[in-house]
């Protein structure tokens, strides 16, 4: 358990320093204002929850407690901008929607057209992400163990770390993270693939599963497998069973990218 937490925190840490580089240190006259919306909700254990946002990032967080916790960051450059964008939250039985509204973004001319809204939800880890829509920036979904994960981003980065579920990732361009800080017998399947970008698996060395990769344009380098195999700078695609296999199945596709399999904790 040590090792897990080591490697967890190891993560994070990895994980906080890509999302600063972001931010840079911007000169005060170009700081965004800044709203934030917090509440919680009580909530069923399998909610189904859909989210759809178009700039900024979702953090979800899969945790034992039968609630979800809601933190959602306006950022505009202007106060008329940040007040043109809604979050509009929609709690019922068995079902939560979040839906991110922004005012139209003139193509022409010297009009604001900036604003992003950050969310980082807490929810019960047996719950559904039914669907999750991002069209630019970075997605991380963490320990779920709900039915299904479905993320979608347009391009940005998109994280998933220590999901046992049935989970299918797509995104068109940036890079693809799948980690696990230790592994669990079940029989679930992940599909995760990228148009264009790079696409990284981090699994410990004890996880029996079946593995199918592929790239349409790109190489695969992998740590398990024998030794030819690792060696190859010409392998495209990947189908074996890791530790005699099990009833669990990762499927990740690259089109224009590599993939890399990579034993976390030797």
């Amino acid at each position: 358990m040590r090792s897990a937490t080591i490697e967890r925190q190891t993560f994070y840490l990895v994980l906080a320093a890509l999302s600063a580089s972001l931010a840079g240190c911007a000169p005060a006259k170009d700081r965004a204002l800044e709203e934030t919306f917090e509440q919680v909700y009580a909530i069923e254990p399998t909610t189904n929850i859909t989210i759809k946002n178009e700039d900024g990032t979702v953090h979800i967080y899969g945790s034992p407690a039968n609630e979800m916790r809601v933190e959602a960051t306006k950022r505009a450059y202007t106060r008329e901008r940040l007040e043109q964008i809604a979050v509009n939250l929609s709690a019922q039985p068995g079902a939560v929607s979040i839906r991110t509204s922004f005012p139209p973004r003139k193509a022409w001319g010297l009009s604001d057209r900036s604003g992003t809204v950050d969310y980082t939800l807490v929810v019960p880890q047996t719950a559904n992400i039914s669907q999750l829509d991002l069209g630019n920036g970075e997605i991380l979904i963490d320990g779920m163990h709900g039915r299904t994960v479905r993320a979608r981003l347009g391009s940005g980065r998109m994280f998933a770390h220590n999901c046992f579920s049935n989970v299918e990732l797509r995104t068109n361009g940036g890079n693809l993270t799948l980690a696990y800080d230790w592994w669990e017998t079940a029989k679930f399947l992940i599909e995760a693939t990228i148009a264009t970008g790079n696409l990284w698996a981090f699994l410990p060395s004890d996880a029996a599963l079946h593995l199918i990769a592929e790239t349409d344009n790109g190489k695969i380098a992998s740590d398990f497998g024998d030794s030819g195999e690792r060696a190859s700078d010409d392998v495209t695609k990947i189908d074996t069973s890791i530790n005699a296999g099990g009833e669990a199945t990762i499927k990740i596709h690259a089109g224009q990218g590599n993939i890399k399999i990579v034993e976390a904790n030797p």
